[in-house]
């Protein structure tokens, strides 16, 4: 009887299905660590419909949508530039219910007409304008892969010549700003650079906000090409000193940075920002049953999770076949049901969701990587930090890798500080949950930012 109700609505709402399909509509994309504004301009046309989509958080406006079609209440629309897909039902409440499809991961978006009401979140370190130094928006060009990135260059004062770093994003996709949950740590921190004599030069990720390039098809040294194409960029600058050009990078990026290091002498210091020492496989797993054990995870449960994740880990690691390394995961997950499945998904949406994030070519390569490979060869000064109450790159465990790796490289300036009570992040925490992230006012704490400039002034000497 529910089912034909529902078949009832459906049917009776096609006639008014073209009128309120089109126009403004509103939505927001749940991906882990972040809550990404999504919104939808939907017109009329001779031949159906025609869709532009706005990334407002990542100041993506106006991005085409080269297909949409709408026939019986479903929505259907295609990037394939960015390898994303959308498919929902427009109800008989003005909704439009569904799932977003980017590289094989299914997430539930839906959309409404009515935006939904913006929490003001409260943020005193980040910066207003007019800033009291000089800002330029520039682009350079990553001549191996093809693509231009696009960022923002501080400097104290538009004439002079100044020391300068490159800021270097963490995992996942990053605007200049490295903007997650309302926060904008990178903003905070080239600005109080900026403000003690440091040109900084930012830029968003490839592929996000005004980079061009795929993100989704990079791995971690793909992106440390397009760190080392600002290096390029910037020696082409009059403003700055060439002879003291520094990188910091934040998580990942705190891989990358050594990366570059190693095989470019216009590197003259390094700083790690949470970066890591174990080798990738090694780092998830850990990562996974600090996080679990926060969240309240039983003792069973973790080590149930990490067996898992372990034995996946390990045919990762030894597969030069993808299709039977899918299998083999498949037949492992298949093997290992999830008991608590989010709302809305089978087991099976579960396990295909499960299944791209696993073989994905940035995951498979990060599950390799070993870090301590490319500090081995760094040579430059270098100066790691790490919160106490990080659980995304647990302290005590990296930094002992880090600083052994550049001991057998023959390093002799290392500075490794480990912050107490600082999260991933760098705010001051309690816990250092990811779920105080976004609670937290403080984007970046004062005690870091003070430890990096003292670091930064000795190199400039």
């Amino acid at each position: 009887m529910k089912k034909n109700t529902l078949l009832l609505i459906v049917l009776f709402s096609i006639a008014t299905y073209g009128q309120e399909i089109t126009g403004k509509w509103y939505g927001t994309l749940n991906i882990p660590g972040n809550k990404l504004p999504i919104e939808l301009n939907i017109t009329k046309t001779d031949k159906g419909f025609s869709t532009t989509m706005d990334s407002p958080s990542q100041k993506a406006i106006n991005i085409p949508v080269p297909t949409t079609t709408f026939e019986n209440g479903n929505l259907k629309f295609a990037i394939p530039a960015g390898k994303i897909q959308y498919e929902g039902i427009l109800n008989n409440e003005a909704k439009i219910i569904g799932y977003f499809t980017q590289n094989g991961q299914k997430i539930k978006l839906d959309f409404s007409k009515t935006a939904s009401e913006e929490v003001v979140l409260k943020r005193p370190q980040e910066p207003v304008k007019p800033y009291s130094y000089y800002s330029e928006d520039v682009t350079f060009e990553n001549k191996k892969d093809g693509i231009t990135l696009a960022g923002t260059l501080t400097l104290p004062s538009k004439e002079g010549k100044f020391p300068v770093v490159v800021l270097i994003s963490g995992s996942g996709g990053q605007n200049r700003d490295e903007e997650i949950l309302g926060h904008k740590p990178f903003l905070v921190l080239s600005d109080f650079l900026t403000k003690n004599g440091f040109a900084v030069l930012r830029y968003d990720d490839r592929g996000i906000a005004s980079s061009k390039g795929n993100y989704a098809t990079a791995t971690t040294l793909d992106f440390s090409y397009d760190t080392e194409a600002a290096v390029t960029y910037l020696l082409t600058r009059k403003e700055i000193n060439i002879s003291k050009i520094g990188l910091i990078g934040h998580s990942e990026g705190g891989v990358i940075a050594p990366l570059v290091a190693s095989r470019n002498k216009n590197i003259n210091f390094i700083v790690l920002l949470a970066g890591t020492g174990l080798r990738g496989d090694k780092l998830l797993l850990l990562q996974q049953e600090l996080i679990a054990k926060s969240n309240g995870g039983t003792d069973e449960e973790i080590k149930k999770n990490k067996d898992l994740n372990t034995e996946i880990f390990n045919l990762i690691i030894q597969s030069s076949d993808d299709k039977k390394l899918k299998n083999e995961i498949t037949t492992l997950l298949k093997q290992n049901p999830l008991d608590n499945l989010p709302e809305g998904m089978t087991q099976d949406q579960y396990i295909e969701f499960a299944l791209n994030q696993y073989t994905n070519i940035w995951t498979k390569a990060f599950i390799k990587l070993d870090p301590s490979v490319a500090l081995k060869k760094v040579k430059c000064s270098v100066l790691a930090i790490n919160g106490s109450k990080d659980l995304q790159v647990p302290s005590r465990e990296n930094l002992e890798i880090i600083k052994n790796s550049l001991i057998k490289g023959k390093n002799k300036q290392i500075s490794i500080t480990e912050i107490p009570n600082l999260n991933h992040l760098f705010q001051e925490t309690t816990t250092g949950s990811v779920s105080e992230y976004e609670t937290n006012e403080q984007t970046f704490s004062p005690i870091a930012l003070k430890e990096i400039l003292t670091f930064l002034k000795v190199q400039i000497k």
